[in-house]
């Protein structure tokens, strides 16, 4: 039957870590890459807005050349639409432009502001025969009126990218700092303790090496050396004087035994 393997709870520090730095990293990336796309958007926003002060001034010299001079009067039809329909989308937001309806009542009261020129330049300019029976004056006063209002408008969108950036701007400098304090935080809770350890068990294995390559290989040589002697040696009292030696290298081997599995004991366990 299968079963499930857990990897051991020693290793739990190391995917915190691994853990943190990589949703540290997909949180970075996803403000860095919302801030963009904000950025993006108040610079349409702004170049949009912008263009409506141009459009509406552009209308002005069109009703002036078409009342004093030959027009094409299509241009100016095409100015108003455009006009009246960019100013519909930047009050109540338009999908296909990426405009979000605004939501600032101070803007919004601009908007209603400058609602009656525009209202006047698209009733009295988007007909040839109401066109020619307008005053210059009224309607450079609605057109100014106009072009002042937006400007206000386009001031305001100004302030309120500025304040979007700055507010992420801040988020993002929050982040790092909190990325910097985790980041911290881990190397003095999880990588300097891996450290100590690591640095511990380099010396355990050093004095496993050295009993290796010491104490028993020295009592090993001994044993070796008592049994050649007793090999060769005819006299019953000597070798058992030899066989005590051998039971001594032995006993003194199997202390060596036991310390090294002493010693390897921290080691398993860490």
């Amino acid at each position: 039957m299968f079963k499930l393997s857990f990897p051991s709870k020693r290793f739990y520090p190391y995917y915190l870590l691994g853990g943190t730095i990589v949703l540290l990293t997909v949180v970075i990336q996803s403000i860095t890459q919302y801030s963009l796309k904000k950025q993006a958007e108040s610079a349409a926003l702004l170049n949009i807005a912008g263009q409506q002060r141009l459009i509406g001034q552009q209308v002005l010299t069109n009703f002036y050349e078409c009342r004093l001079l030959k027009c094409n009067y299509a241009d100016m039809i095409l100015g108003l639409e455009r006009l009246y329909s960019t100013n519909a989308a930047l009050r109540a937001g338009n999908s296909n432009l990426g405009l979000t309806e605004d939501e600032y009542i101070e803007m919004q009261g601009n908007f209603d502001k400058l609602a009656p020129s525009l209202s006047y330049m698209y009733n009295n300019l988007n007909h040839r025969n109401k066109a020619q029976n307008v005053s210059f004056a009224e309607v450079s006063m609605h057109v100014n009126t106009f072009v002042s209002r937006m400007n206000t408008i386009v001031s305001q969108y100004q302030k309120k990218a500025e304040d979007d950036i700055e507010t992420l701007r801040v988020v993002e400098l929050e982040l790092a700092a909190l990325s910097i304090l985790i980041v911290l935080l881990e190397v003095i809770f999880i990588i300097n303790p891996s450290i100590k350890k690591i640095s511990v068990q380099n010396k355990k294995l050093k004095e496993i090496a050295w009993h290796q390559s010491h104490a028993f290989n020295s009592h090993i040589k001994n044993i070796k050396d008592l049994q050649y002697v007793m090999d060769i040696e005819k006299n019953l009292a000597h070798k058992q004087e030899l066989l005590d030696c051998v039971m001594n290298e032995l006993n003194d081997l199997e202390e060596v035994s036991n310390n090294m599995v002493n010693t390897l004991e921290p080691i398993n366990a860490t």
